[in-house]
């Protein structure tokens, strides 16, 4: 099947899927634990029946039972070797039950081992892992692609690569979601269509998780942004425990008739997960018969991500500022530390640029003495675990951009294309491939253009190579090219001009580098600021500048209020709250503008250097900065408090030592500055400004602090605290959530005994009665090894251990964890530390 067939096929009308598998394999007889794909080789006739009954139910595209058939999952049950001959079989049982009727879709899923930099595993191990199941499932005769069951838009970005790197096939990708609605690890539905139909899937939605009406608000949402058809294929309700069995509630005509709801709002494709039958499907298919399905947008809309938060450009919005300071030209701090490796100064530059209001960080690691390639990527990686807000990648290389892009986990921009021959054939392809904006540098092989004329001439041009390749100009923003007015009188007019062009005649955004129109010229923030404020008014969309210049950023806040944009008088205020909040009981200081000079080159974004671009100490350099200067009390929090807030392993156990060797007590560091710091990151997760990789990110860097201060604890000071047993229940071989409990416990000062994953209910009881453990921790991700859990609380009754058991995992809710006789439920490993120690103290 062509990608255009897949297109015109979803146009026709509600495409249905098929129902549930592994729920349905159970109930013929398949046990918990085995491997699910060599079952059903074993037993292919309960497969096939199952999914011929989901044919005739109405399904039109049938998943191939190749879920966890890769080789990392493959390789717990010593299958890795039969790989390519377990995926072919897998097929053709699909093709046989299909019999022509159906279309038969290759399914891959998470590995279950957590990607770099919150886990061990490579991004590039990854992709590889899935086109090497890709491959043989192509080879197999899939007529498309699913990936499916997803938390992890990294995880989900690498098996598109894989697939696209085999073949040209569809691919429809599916994540979970939770009750927030959000991934596990942060990614809300916008983000997450955006950024895949940008990478080239062709159908993006939802799967597992939650029932049908809790996917309803989720659906519209991604419509709202969505160029491709959107997938819906949820459980049959949440599981519940009716006489010791788990069961599916929600009748199929319960189940069908939300399922219609789906498709008004905004589902194209959808299907059934977890409890559905055939049943289901054939209501299912009898409701949305007939249906007119919604047209995803003609064109994107201009919209940037990263893993965790998305940001649009629009004409008509508020301007915004591309943090330019992670940029190692005229800093001479951050080009030592980066030649020492160090990038504790990048991570600090990110916060502040956050802090102070940049939508967009530029990276550019252009400097000698380093390997500019291998320090890009891991500044991505550094600044993508720190902050979450999109990156801009700035490089003179091709090879480093393409590199950086292929890891970053969203959508990010170029920065910059322009119409220099070598640059342009090789990187317009490269932003098509990962699904990137760029920014169009008006240069050409003769260099800078002589006028405007010359220069609008030269963006139409690279307008059109990149409408050639399929690169709409909504996926553009266009470089204004600042001159300096000490040379060029009339430099800000033609700026103005080209401002004024992109938006009005052309309809594209702008963006330019403001220091180089104050290059040589005394007091040059006043220049720059005064530039931006009427490039504003003329369409300038946004600047590469610093975003802790406050005369410059206020002035951008009070010209869009001037200008009446949306809610800019909203901005206005909360900025000027902002900035009273920051200062409370500091006196400001207006640092007057210095001499903060500019190597005068061919100006780009920024300090581009990249694409020819000026080499500067960041556009608008330091020139002008604001500082403040404490009165009063240091209102600072520690920097061991701040090390772990911020997730920074870095520096943590330096500053542990600093604080340890000024007379701090060892007991001191762990209960006033370890503790309340992580007491803090559970209340921002709690709030959801924190997700999964900051959470992680903070847990590590405290098990560095307690790693070297626990030796130096005297005896008296040493609390002998709860032993706690934590393990992930028979039968399943997912860890990622219990893995977080057990290091969140430890930090806490628990003796924790991980037992692992895929745990018989017997090795849990036996080894809490052993050590004496006041409470068991019990982990399940999947539907079908819930009821594990129940197996152990009655164990635990019926051994008369007085371990407090308490659950958690992505389907578990605190009614199951009643209905089983459990202790106590927490919904993640933050609350799971409160719920322990109430237990604990009830006890």
């Amino acid at each position: 099947m062509t990608r255009e067939e897949f297109k015109q096929l979803t146009e026709q009308g509600p495409v249905i899927l098929d129902g549930a598998t592994g729920t349905n394999l159970q109930k013929a007889g398949m046990p918990v634990g085995v491997c699910p794909e060599k079952w059903i080789l074993e037993h292919s006739d309960v497969l096939v029946k199952l999914q011929e009954r989901y044919v005739e139910a109405g399904t039109n595209i049938l998943f191939a039972p190749t879920f966890t058939a890769n080789r990392i999952k493959l390789e717990e049950y010593g299958l890795a070797d039969e790989l390519v001959a377990m995926n072919r079989e897998l097929v053709a049982l699909s093709k046989r039950a299909a019999a022509g009727k159906a279309l038969v879709a290759g399914d891959l899923t998470m590995t279950g081992r957590q990607l770099y930099p919150i886990g061990e595993m490579m991004f590039e191990e990854l992709v590889t892992v899935y086109r090497e199941q890709a491959k043989v499932l192509f080879e197999a005769g899939v007529d498309l692609f699913v990936v499916e069951t997803m938390m992890s838009l990294q995880e989900c970005r690498a098996a598109v690569l894989a697939i696209r790197e085999v073949c040209e096939l569809p691919i429809m990708v599916s994540l979970t979601y939770n009750e927030d609605g959000r991934t596990l690890y942060g990614t809300d539905p916008v983000t997450a269509v955006v950024t895949l139909q940008s990478l080239g899937a062709d159908a993006v939605g939802l799967n597992c998780s939650t029932g049908p009406e809790a996917m309803l608000p989720l659906v519209a949402q991604m419509q709202k942004y969505a160029t491709v058809p959107i997938l819906a294929k949820p459980n049959a309700g949440m599981p519940e425990l009716v006489d010791g069995v788990t069961v599916y509630r929600t009748t199929p005509e319960e189940f069908a008739a939300v399922g219609a709801e789906l498709i008004k709002a905004g589902a194209a494709i959808i299907g059934g997960c977890c409890g559905t039958t055939p049943e289901h499907i054939a209501a299912l298919t009898r409701a949305v018969r007939g249906m007119q399905v919604r047209e995803p947008l003609a064109k994107s809309r201009r919209i940037l991500t990263s893993e965790r938060k998305h940001v649009e450009i629009t004409l008509d919005g508020n301007f915004m500022v591309i943090g330019e300071r992670i940029n190692p030209t005229g800093k001479k701090k951050l080009q030592a530390e980066l030649r020492e490796g160090s990038l504790n100064l990048v991570r600090e530059m990110a916060l502040a640029q956050e802090e102070n209001g940049a939508r967009i960080l530029d990276v550019n690691m252009g400097m000698n003495g380093i390997d500019e390639k291998e320090m890009m990527l891991r500044t991505i990686y550094e600044v993508t675990s720190t902050v979450d807000t999109p990156l801009c990648i700035d490089s003179s290389y091709v090879d480093v951009i393409e590199e950086a892009l292929r890891i970053y986990p969203g959508r990010a921009l170029i920065n910059s294309i322009s119409l220099e021959s070598e640059k342009i054939e090789q990187l317009l392809p490269i932003a098509k491939k990962y699904g990137a904006m760029f920014i169009l540098l008006p240069l050409s092989d003769t260099g800078l253009p002589k006028d405007c004329e010359e220069k609008h001439a030269i963006i139409r041009k690279i307008l059109a190579r990149a409408e050639k390749i399929g690169l709409g100009k909504e996926n553009v923003v266009v470089d204004g090219l600042v001159a300096t007015v000490g040379a060029n009188p009339n430099a800000a007019l033609e700026c103005f001009a080209t401002f004024s062009y992109c938006k009005n005649e052309l309809e594209l955004p702008t963006v330019c580098g403001l220091s180089n129109i104050s290059f040589g010229l005394p007091e040059r923030t006043y220049v720059n600021t005064a530039f931006l404020t009427m490039a504003i008014a003329n369409g300038l969309t946004m600047a590469i500048a610093n975003p802790s210049q406050e005369l410059l950023m206020n002035a951008a806040f009070a010209s869009d209020m001037l200008l009446n944009k949306a809610e800019s008088d909203v901005r206005y205020i909360e900025r000027m709250n902002f900035l009273s909040e920051k200062y409370a009981g500091m006196e400001r200081v207006l640092v007057p503008a210095g001499s903060a000079g500019v190597v005068q080159g061919k100006s780009g974004a920024g300090s581009n250097a990249a694409s020819g671009g000026a080499t500067q100490a960041g556009a608008g350099g330091d020139a002008g900065a604001e500082s403040v200067t404490q009165s009063g009390a240091d209102v600072k929090k520690s920097p061991v408090y701040e090390a772990v807030l911020k997730g920074n392993k870095n520096i943590i156990v330096e500053e542990a030592k600093k604080l340890v060797e000024t007379g701090v007590e060892p007991d001191a560091v762990i209960n006033e500055h370890l503790i309340p710091a992580i007491n803090e990151v559970g209340e921002l997760f709690d709030k959801q400004k924190y997700f999964l990789p900051q959470l992680i990110a903070s847990a590590n860097a405290m098990k560095l602090a307690i790693e070297y201060v626990e030796p130096l604890l005297k005896r008296e000071d040493m609390e002998e605290k709860a032993t706690i047993i934590v393990a992930t229940v028979e039968g399943d071989i997912h860890d990622i959530g219990k893995n977080l409990v057990v290091l969140m416990l430890k930090n806490y000062g628990y003796r924790v005994l991980d037992l692992g994953k895929d745990v018989p209910a017997e090795l849990i009881v036996d080894t809490a009665v052993r050590e004496k453990a006041k409470v068991i921790g019990l982990s399940a991700l999947m539907t079908t090894t819930m009821m594990r859990m129940k197996e152990v609380v009655d164990l635990v009754k019926e051994r008369g251990c007085d371990s407090k058991v308490v659950i958690g995992g992505a389907a578990i809710t605190e009614s199951f964890s009643d209905e089983i006789g459990a202790d106590g439920y927490s919904k993640d490993a933050a609350d799971c530390v409160k719920l322990v120690a109430r237990l604990l103290e009830e006890n």
